[in-house]
């Protein structure tokens, strides 16, 4: 399989909120998603403040390529959840280092896209946004082991 690089250029970058990694209590977190001025308008943003909540994709630019994680570990090094593949796992070390929070929204002003929940730190570049649709849910029932329930009982 030939595995052709992408470019991506980051829409905006996070400001505000936590300036430290830390896994959990990010509910309360508010930060500001800022635009490219450059690359965008107000009008990019037009009608987002319509919807409660954003889907932001944004990339773990403080996570070093030699602690990218391509198999399996322990979720958080814990021995006591099991040893599952990276792509079971929503941790930073990501092969692309992609990550993908939905949060609330706060407000639109300007350039710029108030948030609450984002679990991306002061200076993140954010890749994508987008806004969260019921027709975009997932459909039936959503399972998960119970290492996923526990650790996210203190994540929000």
């Amino acid at each position: 399989m030939t595995q052709d690089p992408i470019s991506l250029v980051p829409i905006g970058r996070v400001r505000g909120g936590r300036s430290e990694v830390i896994d959990d209590d990010w509910g309360g977190n508010r930060s500001t998603i800022d635009l490219d001025p450059q690359t965008f308008t107000p009008d990019a943003l037009a009608g987002l403040g319509d919807f409660s909540h954003v889907e932001v994709i944004f990339f773990f630019d403080k996570v070093p390529e030699a602690k990218i994680e391509t198999g399996a570990r322990h979720p958080r090094g814990r021995q006591d959840w099991p040893m599952v593949g990276i792509f079971a796992q929503r941790g930073k070390n990501r092969p692309n280092r992609l990550g993908l929070c939905t949060c609330r929204v706060v407000g639109v002003q300007g350039l710029s896209l108030q948030v609450e929940g984002l679990d991306a730190i002061d200076g993140t570049p954010v890749l994508d946004i987008k806004p969260v649709m019921t027709g975009f849910l997932p459909r039936g029932e959503v399972r998960e082991p119970a290492w996923a329930a526990e650790i996210m009982a203190d994540y929000w």
